[in-house]
């Protein structure tokens, strides 16, 4: 399964050439490819933010599960803002961790994430090998992909935010929702971005979006060749 908000649904739509069925399930849609064109895959436009996320790739994994047919591995995909120097605009980032960045509390002594305050997790680790095969198939930058429910505009929102988190390189809004769904049903989880803008002062005139949804259909279409070789049962 693949996540993606509209535009972004656009982009990955290569990989959906060709025979597929609509199949509507309570509240989600989803584009399914016909199994005479390769692995059955579906496509999923989850919606913005990770409760919209969370929820709506809940419900199509929930589905599959009842009629016998669960999945054996979710993608989150889309566009994000890049930390630079490190990710440029029109970069492809696969994250290693996919990581919550606002999930917690503010304290006089600064940011607690939930894991310090005793409960939840704020991190998810898709299957390393996996990262390792698209990065190599797609040159794609690898790090920590932050999920935040409200999008950087300040540089020093953005400062903080790589202090908290060395190594991240993109921030985006659906991530870590779909990889709680996942591990709910215990699946691994993917995610990729490809990079629209920079993480810092707020400047649409600077955003990328084309460039982005180009990077995002290249690295797209050359996924399917490496989960068709890729060993689930390797961590």
């Amino acid at each position: 399964m693949a996540t993606a908000v509209p535009a972004e649904r656009d982009a990955v739509a290569g990989a959906f050439a060709g025979p597929h069925q609509e199949v509507r399930l309570p509240g989600v849609t989803l584009h399914r490819r016909s199994p005479a064109a390769g692995p059955v895959l579906d496509l999923l436009a989850a919606g913005v933010g990770p409760a919209l996320a969370a929820a709506s790739v809940a419900a199509a994994l929930t589905a599959g599960a009842l009629a016998g047919a669960p999945y054996d591995l979710v993608v989150s995909t889309g566009i994000g803002g890049g930390f630079a120097p490190d990710a440029p605009v029109g970069s492809l980032v696969v994250a290693d961790e996919i990581t919550a960045a606002d999930l917690g509390a503010e304290t006089p002594d600064g940011f607690l994430p939930v894991t310090d305050l005793g409960f939840g997790t704020v991190t998810h680790r898709p299957p390393a090998a996996l990262v390792r095969e698209f990065a190599a198939a797609t040159g794609a930058r690898t790090g920590t992909v932050l999920t935040v429910s409200t999008v950087t505009g300040t540089a020093g929102r953005a400062a903080a935010l790589r202090a908290r988190h060395p190594g991240a390189l993109a921030e985006a809004m659906e991530g870590f929702g779909v990889a709680e769904a996942a591990a709910a049903h215990g699946l691994p989880v993917l995610e990729l971005r490809a990079v629209s803008n920079a993480v810092g002062p707020r400047d649409r005139a600077a955003w990328r979006i084309g460039e982005a949804l180009a990077a995002l259909t290249e690295g797209f279409g050359k996924l399917a060749p490496v989960l068709e070789s890729w060993n689930p049962h390797e961590p």
